[in-house]
């Protein structure tokens, strides 16, 4: 009878010791899912988060790329620049003019709210000088250009460029007067033949 007891309470020991066994491993198995729902939840939130980075990312480098607009503006300036170095005073008049109407439709909505107000500032000024070019004598056409000149160099940065330009500068004339070009040969806007390649290149804008 005593033996059979003894292998009763024996046995209820192990029952017991197993059970509590069980149930650490179920308390860990337990902890480990939750550790790794935690983990997959803090996975998910930060997919999420580079999602949304790489959303905001996209749309800058989207209000970074060059528009028509910009383009033609640019394109005009280049034109207006040309009829400078040939020191022709109605191609530049002719140039001034057409800048102007294009500098006037510029639609500034794709880009972003700091980025609109200073492009509005610029193309305010630019206007300006834009519309004394149109209608001035050579010198004066010049002297208009060199502010334009500062215009556009400040517009590129905002709206950036399909085109290598370079920014080039001329020490000799009104202290130091620069301007863009799509070439890295110096042909200076503000002497034309008198000082054709008087300058030098600054910088290359890509």
């Amino acid at each position: 009878m005593k033996k059979v007891s003894i292998t009763t309470a024996i046995f209820a020991m192990a029952f017991v010791s197993l059970t509590a066994m069980s149930c650490k491993d179920s308390e860990k198995e337990q902890s480990k899912a939750q550790d790794n729902y935690t983990e997959m939840n803090h996975d998910s939130a930060d997919s999420g988060m580079n999602h949304d980075n790489m959303s905001a990312s996209n749309d800058m480098m989207d209000s970074n790329t060059q528009s028509s607009d910009a383009k033609q503006v640019l394109a005009d300036y280049m034109a207006l620049k040309g009829a400078l170095v040939a020191t022709d005073e109605a191609a530049a008049a002719k140039a001034g003019r057409k800048i102007e109407t294009s500098l006037k439709g510029f639609d500034v909505s794709n880009y972003t709210s700091d980025q609109q107000k200073e492009l509005k500032d610029i193309i305010d000024d630019a206007i300006e000088h834009a519309e004394h070019i149109g209608k001035s004598e050579m010198d004066h056409q010049r002297e208009h250009f060199k502010i334009l000149s500062k215009d556009m160099i400040d517009m590129v940065a905002i709206t950036g460029t399909d085109n290598t330009l370079y920014q080039q500068y001329c020490p000799m004339y009104d202290k130091g007067s620069a301007w863009l070009s799509m070439s890295k040969d110096i042909k200076n806007p503000y002497y034309g033949s008198k000082m054709m390649t008087c300058g030098k290149v600054q910088k290359e804008i890509n």
